[in-house]
């Protein structure tokens, strides 16, 4: 296996073209017209330095995952756009991609990390909430339920980032 390395780009880099039109695909096929991106409106410079960020990890030169976080507030980054090829998923992708934007985010002095998925992506929520992510829905209920109004079809995590403990005055 080829060694794989993280590259920082611009979310309107056209090499990302591929891969955010296979996210973009999987949303469709698993959502219809349920999330509808025209009603989305993202910006380029929330994805930016030193506010956002925008991630790919690559392996023999080819985006292999992505990632990227924006500023949901001055603490709280908004962690989005964790995707990983579909020809390549089990291998661990998505967690090392969101391990990557909780140390970076970190890094840019946030204290916390926010995060939505869709009611219908399960292997999702179990990686979140394999790692620390504490879900701010019912874990019990049905996750088609939050499709239905007064819900947007969004499970909401948080997830506090570890600052690093620093040497105690005397």
């Amino acid at each position: 296996m080829s060694q794989t390395h993280f590259r920082q780009l611009s979310p309107e880099a056209p090499e990302l073209e591929p891969i955010i039109t296979g996210l973009f695909a999987e949303y469709q096929a698993r959502y219809g017209d349920y999330f509808d991106s025209k009603n989305e409106v993202e910006l380029t410079e929330w994805y930016l330095p030193p506010q956002g960020l925008f991630i790919v990890l690559e392996r023999g030169g080819e985006i292999i995952a992505m990632g990227a976080y924006k500023a949901l507030d001055a603490q709280t980054a908004e962690l989005k756009r964790i995707w990983t090829r579909s020809d390549l998923r089990r291998q661990g992708l998505a967690l090392i991609i969101l391990q990557e934007l909780e140390r970076r985010a970190r890094l840019a002095g946030y204290q916390q990390v926010y995060l939505t998925t869709g009611f219908r992506q399960p292997e999702a929520v179990r990686l979140y909430l394999a790692h620390g992510y504490q879900p701010q829905f019912d874990i019990n209920r049905d996750p088609e339920s939050y499709s239905l109004p007064p819900h947007d079809g969004r499970l909401r995590f948080t997830k506090p980032l570890a600052i690093a403990a620093t040497a105690q005055a005397s």
